[in-house]
């Protein structure tokens, strides 16, 4: 029991680690965003209806699948 104690402890210290690190990535990007008046988020890009459609269909495809490996895995 303190081996995982020792693992869940470690694992909570590398997440700070990692969002202390994200914060400084995310506080570089934005700085970098508007650099000369450009903002990195908005690409002007638009997708057409049909397209939506066909990305969200595709997902829904994706969930569904790993829904049923799921389901096999609760069986068996």
């Amino acid at each position: 029991m303190t081996n995982l104690n020792k693992v869940v402890s470690s694992l909570r210290n590398e997440y700070a680690r990692l969002e202390k690190e994200m914060g400084r990535v995310g506080k570089a990007l934005d700085a970098l965003g508007h650099a000369g008046g450009k903002s990195l988020k908005h690409t002007g890009r638009t997708l057409s209806k049909e397209a939506r459609k066909r990305i969200a269909d595709a997902q829904r495809l994706r969930w569904a699948k790993v829904r049923k490996q799921a389901a096999k895995l609760v069986k068996s």
